[in-house]
């Protein structure tokens, strides 16, 4: 299944590790300092049910360069919703499954 984390934080980080450790097609979308350590060291999870590592890990700013996902798991803040939506528009397809699990204030 190909997947897409948009927000790769704790919420979408370790759901989407747990896919990729599944053996699912997960891409992370991330930026800046964050984008560059997982492409470089993979993505690192710790948790009281296992430490793990997915390494190489997919990751990418530019959502567009995946093509069309299966689904998306939409993990940004509430407030990054509209500019998420819009970044994402390329990758949707008729097809594809968006589920948010989004976090903050009135989300």
């Amino acid at each position: 299944m190909k997947i897409v984390i948009f927000g790769t934080g704790g919420v979408g980080g370790y759901y989407g590790a747990l896919l990729a450790r599944q053996g699912h097609s997960v891409t992370f979308v991330a930026r800046g300092a964050h984008l560059q350590a997982i492409r470089q060291r993979g993505l690192q999870i710790k948790s009281v049910h296992g430490d793990f590592l997915i390494f190489p890990a997919q990751a990418t700013d530019s959502p567009a360069e995946i093509g069309a996902a299966e689904v998306i798991l939409f993990c940004a803040k509430a407030y990054d919703t509209e500019s998420g939506a819009r970044a994402l528009a390329p990758i949707i397809s008729p097809q594809t499954t968006v589920i948010s699990l989004q976090n903050g204030v009135d989300a």
